[in-house]
């Protein structure tokens, strides 16, 4: 009886530690990625030079041109703000910002309404300049958009968000941006959320496979969620694991003690 209990004690603790292993092909990524593989890619892969504007994006829009006097009614006043403890104003000026609203409309000084949303930045600096060309002798529009950003979770080094300091941001990016997976990170079960049109949107995506690179999630969005969904290796790691493992010792101690009384 003793020796059977020992025998399952000890299948428990090697089932353990076999659930406990990762294994390289799980650990990598775009593991069927050639150049075959490419070439086929490339025949539909559409690249995303910028991010698409939407309701509730924060913009800088600057108006200039030869005569600055002329586009100064259509620029917001730049703010200044004093120094927090002092009476000291900040020497540098700041310039304000327009928020997308609901409708995809920014109101701006003289133009009224300007429709943005859907557009990108140098989309949108056309629109506004082809407004104002009618009014302005060469005008030059400047928009910027200064808080996108996107949050990482789950199964990384460094979870939380992202600034997207360019026009675009891909997938890839943001993880790296995050520290990469841990080792306790699914691959090929990575969840993207999105708000499109007021609706929200979710999407598992496989960082395995080359196709990663043909899907709508592949360029992240302003505001998306990436969750990296933790393995089973998890489940049964740390606390989990001690656990585990206190229960076979305990189960073994009894089993010893049972057989010494039968003895």
């Amino acid at each position: 009886m003793y020796t059977t209990m020992k025998r399952i004690c000890a299948l428990a603790m090697v089932a353990i530690a076999a659930a406990s292993c990762v294994t390289q092909k799980q650990l990598t990524y775009l593991r069927d990625a050639d150049s075959a593989k490419a070439e086929a890619i490339n025949e539909s892969f559409q690249s995303q030079s910028e991010t698409i504007l939407r309701s509730g994006d924060a913009l800088t829009i600057f108006v200039s041109a030869l005569d600055q006097e002329a586009v100064t009614p259509y620029n917001l006043p730049t703010a200044v703000f004093s120094i927090p403890g002092t009476d000291k104003i900040q020497t540098t000026p700041t310039l304000q910002y327009y928020v997308i609203d609901p409708d995809g409309n920014v109101s701006m000084p003289v133009l009224g309404k300007v429709h943005l949303a859907g557009l990108t930045c140098s989309g949108a600096e056309s629109a506004i300049g082809q407004l104002l060309e009618a009014q302005v002798v060469g005008p030059s529009v400047q928009v910027r958009l200064i808080n996108a950003k996107v949050s990482v979770l789950g199964e990384v080094s460094r979870p939380g968000q992202v600034v997207m300091t360019g026009n675009r941001l891909t997938i890839l990016e943001a993880i790296a941006a995050a520290g990469d997976l841990t080792p306790y990170g699914k691959r090929d079960d990575v969840l993207v959320t999105r708000e499109v049109n007021g609706k929200m949107e979710m999407a598992r995506v496989d960082l395995r496979s080359a196709d990663l690179y043909l899907s709508p999630y592949y360029y992240l969005q302003q505001n998306d969620v990436v969750y990296v969904t933790p393995n089973k290796v998890r489940a049964i790691s740390s606390t989990n694991s001690s656990l585990w493992l206190s229960v076979v010792s305990t189960a073994l101690s009894a089993a010893t003690v049972i057989v010494t009384v039968v003895k």
